[in-house]
């Protein structure tokens, strides 16, 4: 992928994951506090808490990606992003719906976050001087 397409691409669905990442915390703590369980408004949050982390790591994937371009670093951004969508996306219907049945889904977007990691720490290892 082209250099600077990588970067916009990256930094502007991460202004996406944070915006709706806050709007999602503001709907649960004003919105969804007296309508969820103590025990599904954490699950929520917890949702709400791993995409902000991760909206700052494709960020920083996004900033790597400009300036060291490499395979690690895009699949990075790619993995941050689906894991992303998938580990907090669940939490959400779950918390949302009660249906547990989604839990069992979640542990796939943690894998997508742990890979995005792995990634960003093997392009920070081929990262030239």
């Amino acid at each position: 992928m082209i250099r600077w397409l990588a970067m916009r691409i990256f930094l502007m669905i991460g202004a996406l994951l944070g915006f709706s990442g806050v709007a999602a915390g503001a709907f649960g703590t004003h919105g969804l506090r007296e309508k969820l369980s103590p025990e599904m408004l954490d699950i929520f949050e917890t949702g709400v808490r791993y995409q902000m982390y991760h909206t700052l790591a494709l960020l920083t994937v996004a900033w790597l990606a400009d300036r060291a371009p490499s395979l690690p670093a895009q699949l990075a951004g790619w993995f941050f992003i689906t894991g992303t969508v998938v580990f907090s996306g669940t939490l959400y219907i779950l918390s949302l719906t009660g249906v547990r049945g989604w839990g069992a889904v979640t542990p796939l977007g943690g894998l997508g976050l742990v890979a995005g990691w792995v990634c960003m720490m093997w392009a920070a290892w081929v990262m030239p001087r």
